[in-house]
């Protein structure tokens, strides 16, 4: 039996409208309701499904941030998580490559089998970490997972591609990450949210992972995107070139 290591990213619930800061200087998410980030979802409610079939021993959810996370991380806990792991960034901007280095520091705690992500978070939409952590590592991944079946130390898979999906043999470990068409995510019963909070939440330090924390972007100016209602239909892809070309 294997074992799974899930992220469980606090974010803006994705039925808010986030508005910019009157001084641009950030999004105000102050009084915003916040949620699992969905394609997180996804990915604990395949490894839930995988623990179902007997391939899994354990899961073990980790989400990265402030302390507002254990409020996630209860969430994930309830959808079926055995453990969960907080690591504190003291409320500093938490960025792709520093959520890669954390979790290459989990892996080595932890040793798990399959690292699953979601493929994205909704609020950066960065779709980076996943490709970031499998590098850091030099272990194979899936990307935008849409199917995953695990015998034998293997996981085959099916990812989306532009043009259709594509099927993979990865040897495990590996890393994964989910496609909202991965699968539909549970609804919640009372119970299990629960005994979730009476499953344990272990807090880590990025001093105890001996990462110095060091951002390499900076937010200049956040400012709300130009909605564009005109469209025009287009018969066919040369039409399409063609309306581009006369653009420029």
């Amino acid at each position: 039996m294997i074992k799974i290591m899930v992220g469980a990213k606090r974010v803006v619930d994705a039925n808010v409208k986030v508005r910019v800061k009157n001084d641009y200087s950030d999004v105000d998410i102050e009084h915003s309701k916040m949620s699992l980030n969905p394609f997180d979802e996804n990915a604990i409610e395949e490894a839930v499904k995988l623990k179902q079939q007997g391939i899994v021993a354990e899961i073990v959810a980790v989400s990265i941030g402030n302390d507002k996370c254990s409020d996630t991380l209860r969430t994930a806990l309830a959808r079926g998580c055995d453990r969960a792991i907080f690591v504190n960034m003291d409320n500093h901007k938490v960025e792709p490559i520093m959520v890669a280095k954390i979790f290459k520091q989990l892996v080595a705690m932890e040793n798990p089998d399959i690292i699953f992500l979601g493929k994205q978070a909704i609020d950066d939409d960065a779709n980076q970490v996943g490709q970031m952590l499998a590098g850091m590592l030099n272990y194979p991944q899936g990307t935008f997972v849409s199917h995953v079946n695990v015998v034998d130390n293997k996981a085959t898979i099916n990812r989306e591609i532009e043009n259709g999906t594509e099927t993979l043999e990865i040897t495990l470990p590996a890393v994964l990450t989910a496609d909202l068409h991965l699968n539909e995510p549970r609804f919640i019963k009372l119970p299990d949210l629960m005994m979730a909070k009476k499953k344990p939440i272990h807090t880590i330090t990025l001093e105890e992972l001996n990462i110095k924390f060091k951002p390499s972007t900076r937010l200049i100016k956040a400012i709300d995107g130009e909605i564009k209602k005109q469209c025009m239909m287009l018969n066919n892809f040369d039409e399409l070139i063609s309306t581009i070309r006369e653009s420029i």
